[in-house]
């Protein structure tokens, strides 16, 4: 799954801010064409299929953290992250009160 993210220089966008670019990116898929866009799907059928999607997802990593592949637990870890995203834009939650908690 993509995000639309530029990831070509990892070493200086891959950090701490990451989330909150993400977050931005999905808060910015409001109105998109669900068509086109996966994000705009979520978001038009939130908060039951964004819901579905992050439990599913949690169950997932739940299942490869107790296994040996590192690979598939850090693309479900992905996965959850991006969907627990899409759940908490949906809901009106912003990151900075989550960092608060």
């Amino acid at each position: 799954m993509t995000s639309g993210m530029d990831t070509s220089n990892r070493e200086t966008s891959m950090d701490g801010r990451i989330l909150d670019r993400l977050f931005e990116v999905v808060a910015s898929r409001k109105g998109a064409d669900p068509a086109s866009s996966w994000t705009a799907k979520l978001r038009a059928e939130a908060p039951e299929l964004p819901g579905r999607k992050m439990a599913e997802e949690a169950t997932e990593t739940l299942i490869d953290a107790l296994g040996d592949d590192r690979q598939a637990l850090t693309a479900e870890a992905a996965d959850l992250i991006y969907h627990l995203l899409v759940v908490l834009v949906s809901r009106g939650v912003k990151l900075e009160d989550v960092w608060a908690e």
